[in-house]
């Protein structure tokens, strides 16, 4: 299974007793999105089901893509790794997923993959992290793909 983990590109700033859901990306994190988006573009298997936080600075990050996707609660901010990892399927989906979210649940869920000591990785604003599941000798293994910032792209 190859998982795509998507962090929201730079948003405005929360300010005082606003809607976090309704935070918007700021000019620089639109652009971030459409370089993300177009690398994702060329390395996203076809058929990837897509998911999204209902934030709007995830529909944001995401709709640059320019393919069908699905919201999904399991993603917003402040959900578990494990409400995230029972959604996408791992390591078990028969497709390839890309999740797009927030920080820390994201990078939580990078390190319980990767099985690094702590709870979290840092997960940037704006990248991808690529993570494939295999079977080697009956035990199963993720591997990274690629990380993606997008600065690099």
């Amino acid at each position: 299974m190859d998982l795509f983990l998507w962090r929201h590109a730079q948003a405005e700033d929360p300010g005082l007793g606003g809607d976090d859901l309704a935070r918007c990306l700021t000019p620089e994190g639109e652009q971030h999105a459409r370089r993300m988006a177009e690398w994702l573009g060329r390395h996203l298997p076809t058929g990837t089901r897509i998911l999204c936080s209902p934030a709007r600075r995830c529909e944001q990050t995401v709709r640059p893509l320019g393919r069908p996707f699905e919201f999904a609660a399991e993603l917003a901010p402040g959900t578990s790794p494990q409400q995230v990892l029972a959604l996408v399927r791992w390591p078990r989906a028969r497709q390839a997923v890309l999740a797009v979210g927030h920080q820390p649940t994201l990078g939580e869920c990078v390190a319980r993959l990767l099985q690094v000591k702590g709870s979290e990785c840092s997960v940037r604003k704006g990248s991808v992290w690529w993570l494939r599941t295999r079977e080697r000798d009956g035990q199963l293994h993720t591997v990274v793909m690629a990380v993606q910032s997008p600065d690099t792209v």
